[in-house]
């Protein structure tokens, strides 16, 4: 056993970890021929001994890990190493702004969805910035806009079109501190399963049109990269081919979650 801190590091969980990890690599790489994608690892409800174990293995140091729930990622962030760059990808609720924004090394929230919680995020980051001995630890926090492509009712996000334009459009002129990154959408579930290399996701088409429609809006150049973010375990290789730039996979690399209730920050 390692320790770090007061958690341990199984070394046979380790290993198990890592073969995962490097498994799903692999098939990004043979998808993606020589494109950067970003692989966020989705570690909710797994312990953050799980998390240092890939973060500090010589062979992953992965960077990238994604969380749904804000008290979960505030938690482990207060534990894990800085080093560490944070996804906050579940449901954003308004109040979850404040806690969010007090992580500095939080990367990305990628479930922006009203002006109302950009907003929110923006100004509580400014605080922090203010309050701040050392405001330098707290840059700009990267967002995602997330866009409804299939027009369900029980998904999040915003509608396509004039709706998701105009979020993006007050995000990049009004929120100074955050950066728009670009956008991010889960698909129907029925089209992921059948989501492949060679069978386009609906969904996906969308969000590429998207892209397209806010960069013209927005007048922004080809220089300036809108990401992404599209593809989960079940069609992540499809998303890829689809010109994803961010893949989120959680179960494929740490296995199958237990229910909410049984979860624990630390093993």
């Amino acid at each position: 056993m390692r320790e770090t801190a007061e958690m341990k590091v199984d070394p046979t969980r380790a290993s198990a970890l890592i073969s995962q990890l490097q498994g799903v690599k692999d098939k990004i790489a043979a998808v993606a021929k020589g494109r950067p994608v970003r692989l966020v690892a989705v570690s909710k409800l797994k312990p953050a001994n799980d998390i240092l174990a890939l973060h500090e293995a010589p062979e992953t140091k992965h960077l990238h890990f994604g969380e749904n729930y804000s008290q979960e990622l505030t938690q482990k962030a207060e534990l894990l190493p800085r080093t560490i760059q944070w996804h906050f990808i579940g449901g954003l609720q308004s109040k979850h702004t404040k806690n969010l924004a007090k992580i500095p090394n939080l990367f990305c929230v990628s479930s922006i969805d009203t002006l109302k919680k950009a907003e929110l995020l923006d100004k509580y980051r400014d605080d922090q910035i203010a309050a701040a001995t050392n405001p330098d630890i707290f840059g700009k926090i990267k967002v995602h806009v997330q866009v409804n492509t299939s027009g369900e009712e029980s998904k999040s996000g915003c509608a396509p079109g004039q709706e998701t334009v105009e979020l993006c459009k007050k995000i990049e002129n009004e929120c100074p501190n955050l950066e728009l990154l670009g956008l991010m959408t889960i698909g129907a579930i029925a089209r992921s399963r059948e989501t492949t290399p060679e069978n386009e996701n609906e969904d996906f088409q969308v969000l590429r049109e998207q892209r397209d429609l806010v960069r013209k809006e927005l007048g922004l150049g080809k220089e300036r990269l809108l990401e992404l973010s599209m593809g989960m375990s079940e069609d992540f290789e499809g998303a890829i081919a689809m010109g994803s730039d961010e893949v989120r996979v959680g179960s494929t690399i740490f296995g199958v979650r237990g229910p909410k209730s049984e979860a624990v920050v630390v093993a």
